[in-house]
């Protein structure tokens, strides 16, 4: 896996990755702390506002952003979304008043909401053989779960010698290095394509994510995996200091079971997907996370939660979320010609939140109302309505090459070359703007 690293380009832009991640994971830990000495008991709701506040953009901004994303040097976008994410964050230190949390907070996650499609769509052009490009989807995933590692370890070396306010310093650091190591380099900005109004540009991601049918089944997966990540990240902390009465420490190592069963199938992802479709891979994924919930589930009611049950749960869960995220990129690349993918993967950034949207306050609440079981059973139910209907929507056969006939078009139209039936690498766009079986 390590050698895709070889490529300076993609070194460079992994290097912004992980230096990015690790200055946004000082920020979670320095918000939180932030939030309580502004608003003491009433923390929870600030930060629960903050969160919104950032789904909110993620959904909204994404797609407007991926509109203009081949409009302008792909490098320079990139490299001046950094600047605005590092100067928001240089002024967090100074806040008095919660409201103005809430304004620099939609303006970094804004930030965040046009960089990380724009970067994501950079790395197939940066790497456009398939199996490389798993290993780079795969490296990135082990890049987010040991900034859930190593963020937190960093924050609390750091706060044992200064204040929180430091660590917000250690997020401009983060974002700052990311800019210098993207304006190190040269990216590929693919030549835009033809002129478009400006409805045209900000719904056209949309339009061709939703036409094909893999990206449909995707949007379902990605409903799945938002419903066992809530379960997760929301209700973790309730299940071990409240249910089980352990300590903090044991919250961390409950998180690092599940980032450890992601990494495990990082690790193991590409030498799969070398010998099995997508598909298959994705949806095994899916089952397993709604299996292990409904598991767990059983297990609470008939003989109460135990902590080595628990950490076992997490660690498949983890393995079942990797297995469905991991591979979504892949997805997208063969889904879109280079001058569309901007606004094709600003679409699954945005409808993927959108997801989390629901499934965040979903959780919570059904963990508060009704307990661990009522919890666990619903999102399992959740997670498994996504994967059937994945299933349904995503063909079995799906090859890349379609034969089809164009109806829509002239016969004199220079894509057609005097036939109206042919067979090529098929992906909605201008000359097809329906999937094959409907031109």
């Amino acid at each position: 896996m390590l050698e895709i690293l070889a490529d300076r380009t993609y070194r460079h832009l992994f290097a912004a990755q992980v230096v990015a991640l690790l200055g946004t994971g000082l920020a979670t830990v320095a918000l939180g702390l932030l939030a309580y000495d502004l608003a003491g008991d009433a923390a929870a709701m600030v930060l629960g506002t903050v969160f919104t506040i950032k789904m909110l953009a993620y959904v909204g901004i994404a797609p407007i952003a991926g509109a203009f994303a081949d409009r302008v040097n792909r490098r320079a976008l990139l490299v001046a979304l950094d600047l605005v994410r590092a100067g928001t964050a240089l002024l967090l230190p100074f806040v008095t008043e919660v409201w103005q949390v809430y304004v620099l907070i939609f303006l970094l996650q804004s930030a965040s909401a046009a960089f990380t499609p724009t970067f994501q769509a950079t790395i197939p052009d940066v790497l456009p053989d398939e199996a490389r490009y798993t290993r780079a989807l795969s490296l990135s995933r082990l890049a987010y779960d040991l900034e859930n590692i190593a963020s937190p370890t960093l924050a609390a070396l750091l706060l044992a010698v200064t204040s929180y306010n430091a660590l917000f310093l250690g997020t401009v650091a983060g974002f700052a290095a990311s800019a210098l190591l993207i304006v190190s380099i040269l990216l590929p900005s693919p030549q835009p394509a033809a002129p478009r109004g400006i409805y045209e540009r900000t719904t056209r991601g949309t339009r061709i994510y939703l036409a094909t049918p893999r990206l449909r089944g995707l949007l379902a997966l990605n409903l799945a995996a938002a419903s066992a990540g809530a379960m997760v990240l929301v209700n973790s902390v309730v299940l071990v200091r409240g249910t089980l009465g352990l300590d903090e420490s044991a919250l961390a190592w409950t998180m690092a079971a599940f980032g450890a069963g992601s990494m495990l199938a990082a690790l193991a992802l590409p030498r799969l997907l070398d010998r099995l479709p997508d598909r298959p891979v994705m949806l095994g994924g899916a089952a397993l996370m709604v299996a292990t919930f409904f598991g767990l589930a059983a297990v609470v009611a008939l003989i109460g939660l135990d902590w080595p049950v628990l950490l076992g749960a997490w660690l498949l869960v983890g393995l079942g979320y990797s297995a469905v995220l991991t591979p979504s990129g892949r997805l997208l690349r063969r889904s879109a010609r280079a001058a569309d993918r901007p606004a094709l993967f600003a679409a699954q950034f945005a409808l993927s939140h959108a997801c989390w949207l629901v499934s965040y306050p979903l959780s919570g609440w059904l963990m508060t109302a009704f307990g661990a079981v009522a919890a666990l059973v619903t999102l399992a139910a959740l997670a498994g309505a996504g994967a059937l209907t994945a299933f349904r929507l995503w063909p079995k056969e799906d090859p890349e090459i379609l034969d089809h006939t164009h109806d829509n078009l002239p016969l004199d139209h220079p894509h057609l070359q005097g036939q109206r039936r042919h067979a090529h690498p098929f992906v909605v766009d201008d000359d097809h703007p329906r999937w094959a079986s409907h031109l």
